[in-house]
């Protein structure tokens, strides 16, 4: 057995255990096998309840309450939103008829197909991929040849979320795209002559975030990186953090290496994010506790799947913070777990990790701008039985770029309101049998309100400081008897009403023996394909009162009867499980990334275009597929200009270095295998989709 080989199957206790496409190697590199251990929530706090005598009717769950609210969406699509409603788009007034990013869906391709598949009319190419050098010094990629000098000088691995941002006055012909890296699987990155320490040494080089400057001829060309553009940038491990907040300076996050508690060295596990009105990145740690071995046995450490276990990477044979039984590094986890906000447009700029948004596993955080003039952040915590966040600033949005509102924008997620998600349904619980079927009133929907954790500076969880309540969020948030949900993932508003879209990946635990079971806004058992919840705020974005009700309960409808598209024929969509990642195009439609799906069918993950309004809302159409064992992250859709950008993350993952799965994207044809003495492998990379005529 090669030395690569049994790297692989040294970190494999989820083998044998995985549905469908889900790669083993995926569940130990990306969040250290999290379903193969016991539920991080295990508090009996009182959660969703099915009551029958709800007072909010379905008719009343539909209306829309915030008509003036103003959003950014994220994922580069759309932009603009100052106070009094300059920023909703065309179709708030005019529906969603206006598509202007025509295509034939995709049939489905089966998972261990080897290939990037878009429409007919449609072509791909890369815009970056691992490794490429960034800038005027940085070597070329060797993949026999690599360092950790060569990497931190390179493109990451594993890029997820995405934006492209235009630069000012540059005719949209340049721009800067933000990516992070969330994890790597040196398994498949390296030969197995690489000594184990230089391997450690490139992962940690490999990992964390890029801006790059792209560059085009004009808006109907595709873009190239430009190697060398005074933007570009990687964030490494050793970068310097600001944390700012609350929890900055308190006790609970001082180190031997800072006593002040406000300079973090690096970000880790960064999965989703979303962009500000004020041209900022934010992005969010999610599955940090696989960096760490801790003692694992405080009530925080168990509630954040911290354990005293040698990590998949072994960091901390090198660097002594990534054991938290060394003196001086009892508070290091506590340093990750936050929302992390960048400034593109600034190189000499220092990122802050922000202590008001709370601590827990980060899918990432959208914004939007309320009528009154606060931010409000959305927040999913990635985790099986765990919650839903929002943040409501305390400071108002500022429009404009003059240099006063940008000092009061890039702080206004430094202090603010958190609150926590209970959902109530309206249906008798007797009517949520957990098999998927609808109650009698036609939907799963109700209503639902925004516990408060801490309020105007003071915390409203009894017996906890604010600072505690921000560093141990999770523990806080059980103290108030929030919902239980089946992994937030994305959670993003929608531009063109004002709703919001919590995409809920799935819980294949729910139901369980000693778990808890269907919920009219979880309503199936075994959920392996996910769901997406819509809310509808009651007041603008920052009231404590929402209405609700299921978008989709996500499966292939040919082999799975529960599942649920609004009322649209379930025989005339794509299938779909596993939403992760949504973006929105300027008429509204909502854009899906999957992860991990179809659990049941074994069909590639993909990119899907789904209708919100009207009588075809709830149709789900397939615009691409990812090649073999990989996933679809960051999606962007420029529907103004035809084109269409998605992170491809972990391709070929199951594979070895002498074996790989994958040869994307450097296919040599149609995604033939090298020639003779031609040595590659598969390379993460942001791919950009556009039709062939321009």
């Amino acid at each position: 057995m090669s030395e690569s080989t049994k790297r692989k199957f040294d970190l494999l206790p989820m083998l044998g255990h995985t549905k469908g496409k889900r790669s083993p190697v995926t569940c130990a590199l990306k969040c250290d096998n999290a379903c193969s251990g016991e539920v991080c929530n295990t508090s009996s706090n009182a959660y969703f309840r099915d009551i029958a005598s709800a007072a909010v009717s379905r008719r009343a769950a539909l209306g829309f309450g915030a008509v003036g609210a103003l959003a950014v969406v994220l994922g580069g699509s759309l932009s603009g939103n100052v106070p009094g409603g300059a920023g909703l788009s065309a179709a708030a007034k005019t529906g969603f008829d206006k598509a202007k990013l025509k295509f034939a869906p995709i049939k489905p391709v089966d998972y261990t197909v080897d290939a990037f598949t878009v429409p007919d009319g449609f072509a791909w190419q890369p815009i970056i991929r691992w490794g490429d050098p960034l800038f005027a010094d940085s070597p070329a990629f060797e993949l026999n040849g690599q360092t950790a000098a060569a990497q931190a000088r390179q493109f990451g691995y594993n890029n997820d979320y995405t934006d492209i941002l235009p630069i000012p006055d540059s005719k949209d012909r340049r721009a800067v795209l933000f990516t992070n890296h969330e994890y790597t699987n040196e398994n498949i990155m390296f030969p197995a002559t690489l000594a184990a320490a230089e391997a450690r040494a490139i992962g940690r080089a490999a990992h964390g975030l890029t801006v790059v400057e792209l560059e085009r001829k004009n808006k109907n060309k595709p873009w190239n990186y430009v190697k060398g553009a005074p933007l570009n940038r990687r964030f490494l491990t050793d970068t310097t953090y600001e944390l700012t907040g609350p929890a900055a300076g308190t006790d609970l996050v001082k180190t031997i290496d800072d006593p002040s508690g406000r300079k973090i060295k690096g970000t880790l596990g960064n999965c989703s994010g979303g962009t500000t009105p004020w041209g900022t990145i934010l992005s969010g740690e999610e599955n940090f506790n696989g960096y760490f071995v801790a003692p694992g046995t405080s009530a925080g450490d168990k509630r954040y799947g911290l354990s005293n276990k040698a990590t998949a990477r072994k960091w901390e044979l090198d660097e002594p913070r990534f054991n938290t039984n060394n003196a001086g590094y009892a508070n290091e986890s506590n340093r990750f777990g936050w929302i992390v906000e960048v400034d593109p447009f600034d190189p000499s700029s220092t990122p802050k990790k922000h202590s008001a948004m709370g601590r827990f596993k980060h899918e990432g955080a959208n914004v939007i701008v309320a009528d009154s003039g606060h931010v409000v952040a959305y927040m999913g915590d990635d985790e099986r039985f765990d919650y839903l966040y929002k943040f409501v600033s305390k400071g108002k949005y500022m429009p404009g770029d003059s240099a006063t509102a940008r000092r009061n924008n890039m702080n206004l997620l430094s202090e603010g309101d958190l609150y926590v998600a209970k959902f109530t349904g309206d249906s008798p619980a007797s009517e949520i049998t957990g098999n998927g079927a609808l109650p009698s009133d036609g939907a799963f929907d109700g209503s639902g309100e925004w516990l408060p954790l801490v309020v105007d500076g003071v915390s409203a969880v009894p017996g906890m400081s604010v600072p505690e309540v921000l560093v141990y969020t999770r523990l806080a948030a059980d103290k108030v008897g929030p919902t239980k949900m089946d992994r937030c993932e994305d959670v993003e508003p929608n531009l063109a009403t004002g709703k919001v879209y919590v995409v809920c990946t799935n819980n294949s635990d729910r139901g369980k023996p000693g778990k808890e079971g269907a919920t009219e806004v979880n309503p199936r058992t075994l959920n392996r394909d996910g769901h997406i919840v819509e809310i509808t705020e009651t007041g603008d974005q920052t009231s404590t009162r929402f209405n609700w009700t299921l978008l989709m309960v996500c499966g292939d409808p040919a082999k799975n009867s529960s599942t649920y598209f609004s009322g649209f024929p379930a025989d005339k969509v794509s299938p779909i499980s596993c939403p992760d990642n949504v973006a929105f195009d300027s008429a509204g439609y909502m854009w899906i990334a999957t992860d991990g799906a179809p659990s049941s069918i074994g069909y590639a993950d993909g990119l899907f275009k789904v209708t919100l309004e009207g009588s075809e809302r709830g149709k789900v159409e397939q615009f691409l597929a990812v090649p073999r064992d990989a996933e679809t992250c960051g999606p962007i859709v420029h529907d103004d200009e035809r084109t269409v950008f998605v992170a491809v993350q972990h391709p070929g993952e199951e594979g070895t270095f002498d074996a790989p799965h994958s040869f994307f994207p450097d296919y040599v044809g149609a995604g033939a295998a090298p020639a003779a003495g031609q040595v590659r492998a598969p390379r993460p990379s942001i791919v950009q989709v556009f039709r062939k005529d321009g």
